[in-house]
């Protein structure tokens, strides 16, 4: 398809449509929050509203869903970036369903609405819109994945060199069957097939020289070229952002110089040179490390008191097959600042188990050790429902990298590159890259990329995603 039917696919049509669906979701999100309010049992638990019919709600309802369509287009939902973004949509739903909720009651206290608008109604109408906006676009999501439109939809990127961050990229593209670029190939600059076999599997086709790079851009009509190499003369650099530009070709280069951290990479000057450097991470901010222990103290209450019934139930269970042994069990493992704690789980194994499992940074699947309430306890993570201790004591967070043991550390930190980052902030009971199935005996690197990139990408916002996905997961990547 020509790149121009697909720019206006990706930038209007599907935006658009987006859009429309939205619309209509989010109204019939806060009609289900009237009919709970107002027509429903629910409506007893409320104050009696006069007047407060479906027609007379009407135009309030109808205020709702402009108010929540212009929040979502402010935190950038219709975005062409996140058409194949799937769970950084759900961000910028939860951010703006967020802001309408506030700002719809901060407008009823200021314009005195007839009938007036019930906080109750709003809090219920802003479950139910977030509810029914995540199945629609779940459902979207996979209808454009799973359709030709999905071709038309990704953009397609040209790599100019060869080398380990080209590597890396390839990978981290053809990971994700949706993700939201597509490589059309290789330009080759001088050096590149001396380093690395033009047969490897993974090295994407030759497209031909950087000096045929006009040729090549007008034959395959990519959307942008990615520089992983920038050891070029600096008259040939200049040629080839030139020639970039003529074809109307996005230019966008590999920072190798960083391989951690890049969303914190911001262009300052010193006198009059600029100078490119990571800024302070978003999540060691005073008001943004405030908020998050504000938002770990409130799920560590509530998570220890719904908890304590079914703790009570699981320690007599635990304690019928395993009478020899404690209920609770207890080990060192490494918080923040590379300081140890104490972290408690509900025992899961026979007494003395531990004693066995320094060499392991794992638990083997059928693992002898395992009791059977033990496998039960491991496969719904009900084993770590003690962690929410850890949560209040301030040793751990609700979300964050999960901890390991010191040994385990030091040996992780010697064979994965940059590992020891994840101790910048606290340990969670939850992460991003539990939520992606990454637990147990899965890839230790991959699972250190999930934890940076959450370090990295911090936000409230994104912390409530990953405890939605929490219970919407409660069984993926669980531990043997």
């Amino acid at each position: 398809m020509p790149r121009a039917t697909s720019h206006s696919l990706r930038e209007t049509i599907v935006p658009l449509a987006l859009i429309a669906g939205d619309t209509l979701v989010t109204f019939a999100g806060l009609s289900l929050g009237w009919w709970l309010r107002y027509a429903s049992p629910l409506e007893k638990l409320g104050i009696a509203v006069p007047g407060a019919t479906f027609p007379h709600y009407l135009p309030l309802l109808l205020v709702g869903v402009a108010l929540l369509i212009g929040a979502f287009t402010q935190f950038g939902l219709y975005d062409a970036r996140l058409l194949l973004r799937h769970y950084q949509s759900l961000n910028a739903i939860l951010k703006g369903a967020a802001f309408w909720l506030f700002a719809y009651l901060g407008v009823s206290l200021v314009l005195k609405f007839d009938p007036p608008i019930s906080r109750l109604f709003v809090v219920v109408a802003f479950v139910c819109v977030v509810a029914l906006l995540y199945a629609w676009r779940a459902l979207a999501y996979a209808l454009i994945t799973h359709s030709p439109l999905l071709g038309q939809l990704r953009r397609r990127a040209v790599l100019l060199g060869w080398n380990d961050e080209a590597r890396a990229l390839t990978a981290e593209i053809a990971r994700d069957p949706a993700h939201p670029f597509v490589l059309a190939g290789i330009v080759n600059i001088g050096g590149d097939t001396s380093a690395f076999s033009a047969a490897a599997p993974e090295r994407p086709r030759a497209l031909g020289s950087v000096a045929e790079l006009a040729a090549i851009l007008a034959r395959e009509q990519p959307d942008l070229l990615i520089a992983t190499r920038l050891d070029l003369p600096r008259a040939e650099v200049r040629r080839i952002v030139e020639t970039c530009e003529r074809a109307y070709v996005e230019w966008k280069i590999v920072p190798g110089a960083f391989d951690i951290f890049l969303s914190g990479l911001r262009l300052q000057t010193i006198g009059r040179v600029p100078v490119l450097g990571v800024e302070e991470l978003t999540i060691h901010r005073l008001f943004n490390r405030a908020l998050k222990r504000a938002f770990d103290l409130v799920a560590a209450v509530i998570g220890l008191v719904i908890s304590a019934p079914l703790i009570l139930v699981l320690a007599a269970l635990i304690k019928r097959e395993s009478p020899g042994g404690p209920v609770f069990f207890r080990q060192t493992r490494v918080g923040a600042g590379h300081r140890p704690f104490t972290l408690w789980k509900l025992r899961s194994m026979a007494p003395g188990a531990e004693a066995t499992d320094a060499a392991q940074q794992s638990t083997a699947r059928n693992d002898p050790r395992l009791l059977r309430i033990g496998g039960f306890l491991r496969r719904w993570n009900l084993d770590e429902l003690p962690q929410f201790w850890n949560v209040l004591r301030s040793d751990m967070s609700l979300v964050g990298p999960r901890p390991e043991r010191p040994s385990h550390v030091d040996q992780l930190a010697e064979s994965i590159p940059h590992y020891l980052p994840r101790h910048l902030v606290k340990p969670g009971m939850t992460g991003w890259a539990q939520v992606n199935g990454l637990r147990g005996d899965s890839d230790l690197a991959l699972r250190v990329q999930h934890d940076i990139y959450y370090i990295e990408n911090w936000s409230i916002w994104f912390d409530a995603q990953i405890v939605l996905l929490t219970f919407a997961r409660w069984r993926n990547g669980s531990a043997y």
